[in-house]
């Protein structure tokens, strides 16, 4: 039932009234904020991949599924209020069963611009838990069988994520706090180095620290998944090493093909894969370009799911896109200091791309994945695995 979900026209905080209870903005649109893309296919291979959409179980191991204000330039006020929106519409469309949502990470300005503050996560966590609890087509996810039941009642199981650990201070059992309010997937670091490790836009590598590494074993006590997208080359490496399961690399690309410190270099893609974990490719703007394709697209984001895949196997690859309903492009520019966008990119003379046709939202990411690997011949078990049967063998062995 991936294809037909119970959405009955719900939007968040519809429960309160607004202009009174909180302050409204006007938002992008969900669907159709930019004219549709669709991956040319033959109406067979079409009919194949609605049909492969509709049985499989579709996970995005990285999404931010909420929705921007039209006008971008609104985005701290926006953040500030605490009250971001989830795009239930675009969701009801998107096919996925399951998203790892990551929340405002650290562009939550609440109580302070520079984000990462345990108040403010905890706030954004209750109130999109509040929202979610007044409809019934989303789920809170905390287990394996939350997905499966999402799929099978035309439902999405949506997992509570945050991209750093920061906030967790030198503080162990905040990580068990987290984990008792629903999160279910944490980075160790983002671009700035924290109390566990080094991050990625730091000019020396540190890897993890000992506090780092009582937190993976913690977060492994847990069954709490880790997530290394935004670590150091070597942070990431001690972390797969030190875990006792498998590490995810939820986000990123491979640094063979666009030298970027986003992109990962071949050594810690193997050793990801080597300890059983999975890779997933994103798609948000300007991050997996390629030589062969230096402006964004489909094109240069598969490319770098067929170098994984060639690389460590068909098994150790899956998809987290990274995308949200509203202008990504002009969100990162509005952000590009305080979350170290450009420092992490390493270039400068990056075509800039208004959006990436196809994947340019959650409601069309995974239609157009399958449409391209149909159209270019992937079997249907291994199309099964890298849009969820991967996440799923690694979440059975990681949660608890």
């Amino acid at each position: 039932m991936g294809l037909n979900k119970r959405y009955r026209g719900y939007k968040s905080y519809q429960y309160l009234e607004s202009g009174v209870d909180y302050k409204a903005f006007q938002l992008a649109k969900e669907v159709g904020r930019v004219p549709p893309y669709l991956v040319a296919v033959s109406e067979a291979e079409e009919a194949r991949a609605q049909r492969l959409l509709a049985d499989s179980v579709v996970v995005s191991l990285h999404d931010h599924p909420s929705v921007l204000p039209q006008d971008v330039a609104q985005i701290w006020e926006y953040e500030a209020q605490g009250r971001e929106v989830t795009g239930y519409e675009g969701l009801s469309v998107s096919a996925m069963d399951a998203v790892f949502d990551n929340m405002t990470d650290g562009t939550g300005p609440i109580t302070s611009k520079m984000g990462w503050k345990w108040s403010d996560v905890i706030f954004d966590l209750g109130m999109r838990l509040c929202d979610i609890a007044h409809q019934d087509m989303v789920i809170p996810c905390k287990t394996v069988e939350d997905i499966l039941r999402a799929h099978a009642d035309g439902r999405i199981a949506l997992a509570f994520c945050l991209e750093s650990s920061t906030m967790i201070e030198n503080e162990l059992d905040r990580i068990d706090i987290l984990y008792g309010l629903g999160v279910r997937m944490m980075g160790i670091v983002y671009s700035e180095a924290n109390a566990l490790g080094t991050g990625l836009r730091e000019p020396h590598d540190g890897g993890l620290t000992t506090f780092g590494r009582q937190a993976v074993r913690r977060m492994n006590q847990l069954g709490m998944a880790i997530d290394v997208s935004h670590a150091s080359d070597l942070t990431g490496l001690d972390t797969i090493e030190t875990s006792s399961t498998p590490v995810f690399i939820t986000h990123a690309g491979a640094r063979a093909l666009w030298d970027s410190k986003r992109m990962k270099p071949e050594n810690v893609l193997v050793a990801c894969a080597k300890h059983g974990g999975v890779i997933g490719i994103e798609a948000a703007p300007h991050t997996t370009i390629t030589r062969a394709h230096p402006r964004h697209s489909i094109e240069s984001v598969m490319e770098h799911f067929q170098y994984c895949a060639d690389l460590v196997g068909v098994d150790h690859v899956g998809f987290g896109p990274d995308v949200l309903f509203g202008d990504h492009v002009n969100l990162h520019h509005a952000f590009s200091a305080h979350m170290s966008i450009e420092h992490a990119r390493g270039k400068s003379d990056v075509e800039e791309v208004p959006y990436v046709e196809g994947l340019e939202n959650p409601s069309e990411t995974f239609p157009n994945i399958v449409r391209w690997l149909v159209k270019r011949g992937y079997p249907d078990a291994e199309i099964g695995k890298v849009i969820g049967g991967n996440a799923l063998r690694v979440l059975r062995e990681v949660w608890v």
